[in-house]
């Protein structure tokens, strides 16, 4: 069957045999956007987060019949050239180590201060409390994010 999703601003337009496979797949391996990651494909690591209408979603537990007619956002989408304010914030702290859960944990946070433009830290740990880093940069990502909210603020966004 041929489906349509909006992704990163853009239709796009493909065959798919089986419509229970997970949205991950589709982006991944049907569409080719492999910046979005998975892990454990029950929606509780956080790898995989997109963004559906600009809300964070865990696109393992999604099928293409669930997103029809949202607007699909992928860390490929997030900005063109990486400025957007968590990219600029990641860089700046080095917060990266293997990096396979980093796309999920730069869109979690980036929906995050969409919602909440001025957290404070309980505020930050809370949000990020669901995207799980196993490789221990767990303090570098909270303090990426209050640093994205500050750039963000510096920038007028």
């Amino acid at each position: 069957m041929t489906y349509q999703l909006s992704i990163n601003g853009r239709v796009r337009e493909f065959d798919l045999a089986h419509a229970d496979t997970p949205l991950v797949f589709v982006l991944r391996e049907t569409l080719g956007l492999t910046g979005t990651k998975y892990s454990c494909l029950q929606g509780l690591c956080g790898a995989c987060t997109v963004h559906l209408d600009g809300s964070p979603a865990r696109a393992c537990r999604l099928t293409v019949e669930d997103v029809a007619g949202m607007d699909i956002t992928t860390i490929e989408g997030l900005s063109e050239d990486g400025s957007h304010p968590v990219q600029k914030a990641w860089l700046e702290g080095q917060v990266a180590q293997c990096g396979w859960c980093q796309p999920g944990q730069i869109m979690q946070a980036a929906g995050f201060l969409n919602e909440v433009p001025k957290p404070d830290l309980s505020e930050i740990k809370a949000a990020m409390d669901g995207n799980i880093c196993r490789c221990g940069a767990g303090p570098r990502i909270i303090e990426a994010v209050a640093r994205a909210a500050e750039i963000a603020q510096e920038a007028g966004q």
